[in-house]
């Protein structure tokens, strides 16, 4: 697997200590990963290492090791289970400690912090403004479901018996308003179902909707599913781009230095402008080629 992800189309892989690996299995999982970062052959990807949580004892064994192993080559860190802004705080104290030992910029190595409980939701502002290494705060729906109770095997389909509208929508827009108010990343978590793409590209669908940047994938499989349905479909992405072509000419002396304009039956302003930087650049990362242009009209 550490070898096969270096070739798939991701903008992320992250290597698992925690849930995937049995507890007698952990300290060689560490030192896999560390020849695996060591080794390359991740370009372009963002490089993640999921440690234990922290009601284990193997978490700072899983830190350390792994990042004074293989620290230069590695992004972020991911914390499971997150309940407090305290064991953000742990972390962060733990990584600076290491890259200065290690000679490695302070500060450099991020981290990911996964919501699997509802503490860690009801405390998740806290959690998002912990530390500048924040980047992502991530949903884990299996551990949530477990911890809440919900009545379900199937990880991320509706429970048995609700019926109206959708049993995590409130989970997901807790999450996403915590990230965008602090400036991080929100991330959906995976669909166990890795057989059933069209399952999983419905369950996607929920989340991205909303404006999460991604979901996690647990198969190759999965891969082109999620790339499809978290970029922006063409019509839109050629649309944003026009929005911001039309928006940029005439609110310049040339256009006419107008803040609010019809673009065919559409009137643009400042707010379309922002709506439409959102989807643009959303389709420049998924290397998108915009399929229309803006002509400015005949003075």
């Amino acid at each position: 697997m550490l070898d096969k992800a270096r070739g798939l189309p991701a903008d992320q892989i992250f290597m698992d200590i925690e849930d995937a690996v049995a507890p007698i299995a952990k300290p060689d999982a560490r030192k896999n990963i560390v020849a695996a970062l060591n080794e390359g052959g991740y370009d372009g990807k963002v490089r993640v290492v999921r440690v234990n949580d922290l009601t284990t004892h193997w978490t700072y064994r899983d830190v350390i090791e792994v990042v004074e192993g293989a620290g230069a080559n590695l992004d972020a860190i991911m914390l499971p289970k997150v309940q407090t802004a305290e064991q953000i705080h742990w972390l962060d104290t733990l990584l600076t400690q290491i890259e200065k030992t290690m000679g490695y910029e302070v500060g450099r190595i991020g981290i990911e912090a996964q919501i699997e409980n509802a503490m860690g939701l009801i405390n998740v502002d806290a959690i998002a403004a912990a530390s500048p290494r924040v980047e992502t705060i991530i949903f884990g729906p299996a551990d949530f479901m477990a911890s809440i109770n919900m009545k379900s095997l199937v990880v991320g389909e509706q429970p048995p018996g609700y019926t109206e509208g959708d049993a995590y929508h409130y989970i997901l827009m807790r999450i996403l308003m915590a990230a965008r108010a602090y400036d991080k990343q929100a991330i959906d978590g995976p669909f166990l179902q890795i057989r059933d793409v069209d399952a999983y590209r419905r369950v996607a669908e929920r989340s991205a909707a909303l404006g999460f940047d991604g979901k996690w994938v647990l198969h190759p499989g999965q891969v082109d599913a999620a790339n499809e349905v978290y970029s922006p479909r063409q019509e839109d992405y050629d649309h944003a781009e026009l929005i911001l072509d039309a928006y940029d000419y005439y609110t310049s002396a040339e256009g006419g230095a107008l803040g609010a304009v019809m673009l065919g039956d559409e009137m643009i302003d400042e707010a379309s402008r922002k709506m439409a930087l959102v989807i643009a650049a959303k389709g420049r990362a998924a290397g998108m080629a915009r399929t229309k242009t803006f002509t400015p009209p005949e003075s």
